[in-house]
């Protein structure tokens, strides 16, 4: 597989982010579009960014990834444009497509920062693409948009987690063990969230997580020479307190892993691709005082970021996706227990509420069968 066909570019699809404090209240309005939220409040959610100048991280890793991503790509041989374009932030989705229809692309394959499948991870990003092609659509400019597969049971993405919480462990000089356990965090999400990304025949968005996290705890465990005691924690809940999140927080983790013994600890971001604001601020600022205040020795693992296996991984997902679409057969290789994920959405997968259906059109989905009367 090596070869991009029918595809004529790529597309890296993210969240966006602030470039300076100027921009902080402006992005979280387009975050928070249409719930009414004051400016007032918006200034004090933005206290994470104006902490590290007004500036997201997101965006310089996003440039890397693109970066590692064209030369990942040159490397097999493919010649195909390959952009970067955000959901609430310049570059701007809509721009970014209309400048790909401009110089002649036809039929993109988007490539998301979310390695799993919620609403958030999944379905939101298709509403922006569905939302996006409309207003192309309403120029006269006709566009055919596909998606990778969700990736979080990846070779390549399990690879990097693999060898990130291996190199925690080393500089935190410890064994694994219950007085040095290893925490898996990612993204809380409301509760109905959780039960919407979950069906009889799909894993839910914790389930997701925790197939990855045994895989990579043993693998980890199996280079250390130790097994791996492990837990999974949720950080950036937010929201107003009735409405449920996946829980346990991070930091009430730390605090019973403490009362029950441990006294250095490594957590392992593995629900995030690269240290974007959840992980600096949520781990590296909070986790850490946490930490701190405890008397429990911390070292955080790295993300996927740029590490070659992620890059590799991803590729061979774009790759396989065209071939697929060639009318080929390729090998979905995955790691855990669950499989791969489907190509194609669908209908009403990942809702925000389960059977409840919002009524915004959502791309790269199968359209509904209608019953006959």
């Amino acid at each position: 597989m090596t070869s991009l066909t029918p595809y004529d570019a790529v597309l890296l699809l993210s969240f966006g982010g602030p470039e300076k404090p100027e921009d902080v209240v402006p992005f979280l309005r387009n975050v928070t579009a249409g719930r009414g939220i004051p400016d007032s409040r918006l200034e004090e959610v933005g206290e994470h960014y104006y902490a590290f100048g007004g500036k997201s991280p997101i965006n310089d890793q996003n440039k890397a990834l693109l970066a590692e991503l064209r030369t990942e790509l040159a490397a097999r041989g493919v010649d195909a444009p390959v952009v970067w374009g955000n959901r609430n932030w310049d570059p701007y989705l809509t721009d970014v497509l209309r400048d790909l229809h401009e110089s002649g692309a036809r039929r993109v394959l988007t490539l998301v920062t979310s390695a799993y499948a919620s609403y958030s991870g999944c379905r939101q990003y298709r509403e922006n693409l569905a939302a996006a092609l409309t207003t192309l659509a309403g120029e006269g400019r006709e566009l055919e948009i596909d998606k990778i597969r969700a990736y979080f049971n990846n070779p390549g993405f399990v690879a990097a987690n693999v060898d990130a919480v291996v190199a925690a462990y080393e500089r935190l000089g410890a064994a694994p063990s219950p007085q040095a356990p290893l925490v898996f965090v990612t993204h809380s999400i409301p509760t109905p969230m959780e039960v919407a990304s979950g069906t009889e025949t799909r894993a839910s968005y914790s389930a997701q997580h925790h197939d990855v996290a045994a895989v990579v705890a043993e693998r980890a465990g199996e280079r250390l020479g130790h097994k791996i005691p492990w837990e999974l924690a949720y950080c950036s809940r937010s929201g107003t307190p009735f409405t449920p999140w996946l829980e346990p927080d991070v930091n009430r983790t730390l605090a019973a892993l403490h009362a029950d013994g441990a006294q250095q600890v490594v957590l392992a971001p593995i629900g995030f691709v690269s240290d974007h604001m959840e992980v600096i601020y949520d781990l590296d600022t909070e986790a850490r005082e946490t930490a701190d205040e405890l008397g429990l020795r911390m070292e955080r693992a790295a993300t996927a970021g740029t590490a070659p296996e992620f890059v590799g991984g991803l590729v061979d997902l774009l790759l396989e996706r065209a071939a697929t679409e060639r009318g080929e057969h390729p090998e979905k290789v995955t790691t855990g227990a669950l499989g791969p994920w489907r190509d194609v959405c669908a209908p009403g997968c990942c809702r925000l509420r389960a059977g409840v259906d919002s009524g915004v059109p959502a791309a790269c989905e199968q359209p509904a069968v209608s019953a006959r009367a």
